[in-house]
């Protein structure tokens, strides 16, 4: 069963804030963030967001209950959007929606991303396309081991759009156009 929710998954930086955040207003969402909890746990700990993945891979009941989280929230609401890396798995009955994006440009995004300095702290845009590399590896195989899920698997998704040149006025458009479609079948 379709419920009114959009799982927003994709690359690092690949722009599912920003574009969560157009879409919240466009359709007058609700949001649940995934990631705003995990960077707060991050900092919370004084760890960089890629020590905390390597915590996460040491700890696995935590990351069950941080996936476990959006799952139960979908519950008992409806009309929203799951920033999530894994949201389209915590709640398949949404329209799932990955964006992708270039590793350079993604890691321009983040390091010039001033939301990001309390847990990614670089001193160039090298180190940060290093650390993001290194950092999807690590989700990659925490994935596998916890889930047995890959999210770079198209076939997870029912849209897929990269974003390495366009607006993020442009992406919500296509998505907003393509989630009315799926609605309706």
């Amino acid at each position: 069963m379709k419920k009114h929710i959009i799982a927003l998954s994709g690359d690092l930086a690949s722009g599912k804030g920003t574009v969560s955040k157009i879409l919240m207003e466009q359709l007058n969402f609700g949001i649940y963030r995934n990631g705003e909890y995990v960077r707060k746990i991050a900092k919370d700990m004084g760890l960089s967001i890629t020590s905390f993945n390597t915590y996460l891979s040491e700890h696995p009941e935590l990351d069950l209950q941080i996936e476990k989280s959006a799952s139960e929230y979908a519950k008992n609401h409806d009309n929203f959007i799951i920033d999530a890396r894994l949201g389209w798995y915590a709640v398949p009955e949404s329209f799932k929606v990955h964006l992708k994006v270039e590793i350079d440009v993604a890691a321009k995004r983040a390091f010039f991303d001033p939301n990001r300095k309390d847990t990614e702290k670089f001193d160039t845009i090298e180190e940060q396309k290093q650390d993001m590399i290194k950092r999807s590896q690590m989700e990659n195989e925490r994935y596998w081991k916890l889930y047995h899920v890959q999210k770079e698997n198209i076939d997870n998704y029912d849209l897929v759009i990269d974003t390495t040149n366009l607006k993020p006025e442009e992406v919500a458009n296509k998505i907003k156009q393509e989630y009315e479609k799926w609605l309706n079948k």
